[in-house]
């Protein structure tokens, strides 16, 4: 805790050690000497038991390149106003993300110094993933929506291009949907959604992306996967299909039934997305006119 001796008024430490966010005053490297309340709590350890040590050790290890080098450049221009978002790590191991604002302290004849408001931000970086989350997925299944499925097609079909590898794109579009909606409303119709959403999901490997990019049209992207794979995601879809779905809003069981397309990538440079996925889209529709015959 500072004491008159530091030189500060008594206004000053009341100030500092009772301010509602984290303060720290530092050495140029960062080496904590002074530690307020809010930041002791923060860190999850008493004042005494911090001082001596450098805020990089309190730092989330993916993110000590970034604060070292925000040190570095802080130094070069003992800047008045310096700011930085990381993880700190409690003493727990629980990671809190903080912003730091730092001011450099320059006295005539005295050691510089560095004061440090470190605020934590949780609650802001929630709200910021929630946000980024809705922004990327269906509201109704938690798939990824369009706009996320192009962007993993995107991003799988560069890395085959560079390794070589293929990508293959599943379409599909289950069967007699607006019926279920016509006949029982749109209640159960999103029931249905959601249960083949599910029902999807179990049968991917986690690098495979599922999307809902329609209102009863899916789509896969599935990584480095070659025709063979594809095939036999398909098989284990229709076996997941196999079983009836019990609703509650349903007289009788509804049996799922999809057009369901595979198309691989060309392992090319040049390969154009547009094209794979009209190809599976007109594939998929060809598949649901041969199980009508």
């Amino acid at each position: 805790m500072l004491d008159p001796s530091d030189g500060l008024s008594a206004s000053q430490l009341v100030g500092f050690e009772f301010a509602p966010v984290g303060m720290a005053v530092t050495s140029t490297s960062g080496v904590l000497i002074h530690v307020n309340g809010a930041l002791s709590r923060l860190l999850g350890d008493q004042p005494a038991a911090l001082r001596g040590r450098s805020m990089i050790d309190f730092t989330h290890p993916d993110d000590v390149p970034a604060a070292t080098q925000s040190c570095v450049d802080l130094n070069e221009r003992r800047s008045r106003l310096w700011r930085h978002e990381c993880r700190l790590v409690r003493v727990t191991g629980e990671a809190v993300p903080v912003r730091v604002i730092t001011s450099w302290v320059h006295e005539r004849d005295e050691v510089d110094l560095l004061v440090m408001v470190v605020d934590d931000i949780s609650e802001r970086k929630a709200i910021e993933a929630h946000l980024e989350h809705r922004a990327l997925h269906d509201s109704l299944t938690g798939l990824a929506n369009r706009r996320l499925f192009e962007d993993r097609l995107r991003h799988a079909l560069d890395r085959g291009a560079r390794q070589r590898t293929s990508t293959c794109v599943l379409m599909i579009d289950l069967d007699e949907f607006k019926s279920v909606n016509d006949n029982h409303g749109h209640l159960l119709g999103d029931a249905v959604l959601v249960a083949f959403a599910h029902r999807l999901a179990s049968v991917l490997r986690t690098s495979d992306t599922a999307a809902r990019i329609g209102g009863d049209e899916f789509a896969v992207v599935l990584e480095d996967s070659d025709p063979a794979r594809a095939r036999g995601l398909v098989v284990r879809l229709r076996a997941a299909m196999a079983a009836p779905l019990h609703a509650s809003l349903a007289d009788e069981p509804i049996q799922f039934s999809a057009g369901i397309a595979h198309v691989p990538s060309a392992v090319a440079l040049d390969v154009d997305r547009s094209r794979i996925l009209g190809e599976a889209d007109r594939s998929m529709y060809a598949d649901k006119a041969r199980r009508r015959t």
